[in-house]
């Protein structure tokens, strides 16, 4: 092999090298990025469902028709508020004091920080995602508890009264529930986006809800998912009594809330990593949240979806 040959195929090794190199960095980036759009989406659709079940279960109180019949007992705890100041043991409140109005569903519209405080006090001012939807929501579990654990909520109803409690009752109860009757565990939360994930300043905006939860009890943190930089929920109001949405509002009063038969959740969710290969410059429009152009390498989906809340539905048909 002369020395000319010699130096051609080291020339071609290096090319064929190179094109082989560039490949398999290529692939293992569209590989990386796949893998965080599909992480998007499984998270997106996980947060979405947990939602979307929340409010369809919303204003269930078991065999409980009418909200305004559960009594709280003294055996609760103001410990675990977490409503806006006047109202205690708010997140107990099944009806609105002073007026009877169900607090089923409260929602606010595009919240900035102190305003999510002032209504829900176990929301930090620097955890809340300014300018997106908050949305609370009150009801029992879908199924009775067979064994009462020590230190949560429960509602006894036979039907007719509902007796809400903490295990174990100290003394005798507010009111006496007739057999027979069975206990449900009370399951309030409120749904927000925070503007971290794991850190305060770690810019990984988060899908999160304020929970009823362990010994006492009190409201907890529980995150769904990382990413998501906007919820909004449209609400769908009855105004003819037929259990049909007539009109879809951003920010209903709490007596059109009583109303509301249907709900359209929408989220906005971005990667966590960035494409240093993409540029985004596409606008993004939620419901009545200012169209949103950011103008960089995350990638985004919308994520969308309408659930009837069924048990408001059946008591606006019922004449309730």
């Amino acid at each position: 092999m002369t020395m000319v040959e010699l130096l051609i195929g080291m020339i071609l090794s290096l090319v064929v090298g190179a094109a082989i190199v560039t490949t398999f960095v290529n692939n293992r980036q569209s590989f990386k990025q796949d893998e965080n759009i599909l992480r998007l989406q499984d998270d997106a659709r996980h947060a979405l469902r947990e939602i979307a079940f929340d409010l369809s279960m919303a204003g269930h109180y078991a065999d409980l028709l009418v909200p305004g019949s559960v009594v709280q007992d003294i055996s609760l705890s103001i410990g675990t508020d977490c409503g806006p100041a006047g109202i205690a043991e708010w997140m107990y409140q099944t009806t609105l004091p002073g007026t009877g109005e169900s607090l089923s569903v409260v929602a606010l519209d595009n919240a900035g920080a102190a305003t999510a405080t002032a209504n829900f006090s176990c929301i930090s001012p620097g955890e809340i995602q300014a300018g997106t939807d908050v949305v609370s929501i009150k009801r029992v579990a879908g199924a009775r508890s067979a064994a009462p654990s020590a230190g949560s909520v429960y509602l006894r109803t036979n039907g007719t009264v509902g007796l809400l409690f903490r295990e174990p009752m100290a003394g005798a109860p507010a009111v006496v529930v007739p057999a027979p009757s069975a206990d449900w565990e009370y399951r309030p939360s409120i749904y927000y986006v925070r503007n971290f994930a794991t850190t305060p300043a770690d810019g990984i905006p988060t899908l999160c809800r304020k929970v009823l939860r362990g010994f006492g009890p009190s409201m907890t943190t529980e995150c769904l998912a990382t990413g998501i930089e906007n919820l909004q929920v449209e609400y769908g109001i009855d105004t003819t009594d037929d259990g049909n949405p007539d009109v879809f509002l951003t920010n209903p009063t709490i007596v059109q809330m009583q109303d509301v038969v249907s709900a359209r959740v929408f989220l906005l969710a971005r990667t966590t990593e960035i494409d240093v290969g993409y540029e985004n410059d596409k606008t993004y429009q939620l419901s009545n949240a200012p169209a949103y152009t950011p103008n960089d390498e995350f990638h985004r989906h919308i994520f969308a979806t309408t659930v009837t809340i069924q048990n408001i539905r059946s008591m606006n048909i019922m004449g309730f």
